[in-house]
């Protein structure tokens, strides 16, 4: 061997590290040696970071939201999105550290190419996941406040928001899993003040019923319920004139409405009201369509009769 001249083993050790210089001392071939020498970089790179990211830069940002009093609902999503942050970083890193700098490139562009595919399939998931990063940051509503949508069709205490879907426990007992978009690309009605509830109630009297007495029962029995509020007092007002009927909307409120049973109190008062008005004459007349050929009377059953006109 001639001074100057370099041998193979030589030669394939002056691209590589300590490790893969070791490794292809230990038989490996060049190529071999360098593969083997950026995966093991890769993995260590990967799990220094990743183990690095959970245990100071996770917990740093928890505590930077408990001081701003974030509620549970809203930290969960943020501490999720800070992981993927954490291990998108971390495989970045270790790609770079590892030398495969031009696989991530192309990986990149494939990710990118795949992300554009899936985000035209996935539209409506997608709309979801916004209008739950919407509700996170303009909370319209909170987990246990009463809200109703979709003009009043759909009501409930709201039991669990996530960042797709928000779960709405009806007063029937049902739950009801509804996407976020359809709570924020429609009105939404949060109709409770803090801790109270207002209900409406509209009772039909005849019109030769007394306004003002079946106004004071009305009042009376609101008081008496012991779930009804005092403060502020229940109210009635003529708001209708219809084709048989007066109608005396009632309006009170109830405490608690997240735990209380809205439709037993709501259920009490009303047969409250309807006994006093039998006791004190105040009709409730049937409703009165005028028919060719007769009268056409519904009855409270919901039996049909015609009587003939004259």
């Amino acid at each position: 061997m001639t001074a100057g001249s370099v041998t193979p083993l030589q030669s394939g050790s002056a691209d590589l590290g300590l490790i893969g210089a070791t490794l292809e001392e230990a038989g490996l071939s060049a190529a071999q040696a360098g593969l083997a020498e950026g995966a093991i970089k890769f993995v260590v790179a990967l799990a220094v970071i990743w183990v690095v990211g959970r245990l100071v830069v996770v917990p740093l940002i928890e505590r930077a939201l408990d001081r701003r009093d974030l509620d549970e609902h809203a930290k969960n999503p943020l501490l999720l999105l800070t992981r993927f942050g954490v291990g998108f970083l971390a495989l970045a890193i270790a790609f770079s550290f590892a030398g495969f700098g031009n696989l991530l490139v192309s990986m990149a562009g494939i990710a990118a190419a795949g992300a554009l595919a899936i985000g035209l399939a996935m539209q409506n998931v997608i709309s979801n996941f916004v209008a739950g990063v919407f509700i996170y940051t303009d909370k319209p509503f909170r987990i246990g406040d009463w809200i109703e949508w979709d003009d009043g069709t759909y009501s409930g205490v709201v039991e669990d928001i996530s960042l797709r879907v928000t779960r709405v426990r009806t007063f029937d007992n049902e739950l009801l899993t509804v996407p976020n978009s359809a709570l924020t690309n429609g009105v939404l009605k949060n109709p409770v003040d803090a801790d109270k509830l207002r209900l409406k109630f509209v009772f039909g009297i005849g019109y030769d019923d007394d306004i003002q007495q079946a106004t004071d029962i009305i009042v009376e029995e609101a008081q008496r319920h012991p779930d009804i509020m005092d403060d502020p007092a229940p109210s009635v007002r003529l708001t209708e004139l219809g084709s048989s009927d007066v109608g005396l909307q009632s309006r009170f409120w109830i405490e608690n409405p997240s735990r209380g049973d809205f439709v037993r109190t709501r259920g009490e008062y009303i047969t409250a009201v309807k006994q006093r008005f039998d006791e004190e004459g105040i009709d409730i007349p049937y409703p009165v369509r005028t028919l060719e050929g007769g009268l056409h009377l519904e009855s409270g059953s919901g039996q049909s009769v015609v009587q003939p006109a004259e």
